[in-house]
């Protein structure tokens, strides 16, 4: 069993930022692709950006785009999702992930985003 550990999550108004890490100790992510999901109460978990090992490019979902960028410190072994101009919407619980074997998932982190 492989761990992902997430931090950066809280409570921020609308138009604000916040930065979601996420790290492990075990392996190395740069290997692999590696990204965002979230979920908010009553709704299904919604890809929010990832970057992908075989193409090297970075995706977002269209609701993200402009605002929020993820990125990677191989150095660290850490990725990250810089979060801006956050909205109400954008409220969820975020889950990092890593596509290995299989799919590891971090424990999740809380986003509120509220006036």
């Amino acid at each position: 069993q492989l761990h992902l550990v997430e931090s950066g999550g809280g409570s921020v108004q609308p138009g604000g930022s916040l930065r979601l890490s996420c790290s492990t100790s075990e392996f190395s992510l740069e290997h692999y692709t590696i990204g965002w999901f979230r979920q908010a109460p009553g709704k299904e978990r919604e890809g929010v950006s990832c970057i992908n090992h075989n193409d090297r490019k970075t995706y977002a979902t269209d609701s993200v785009e402009g605002r929020f960028t993820i990125s990677r410190d191989n150095t660290k072994n850490t990725m990250y999702l810089q979060m801006d101009n956050l909205k109400p919407e954008d409220s969820a619980v975020y889950y990092c992930y890593v596509d290995s074997d299989h799919r590891y998932w971090g424990q999740g982190t809380q986003v509120t985003v509220t006036s």
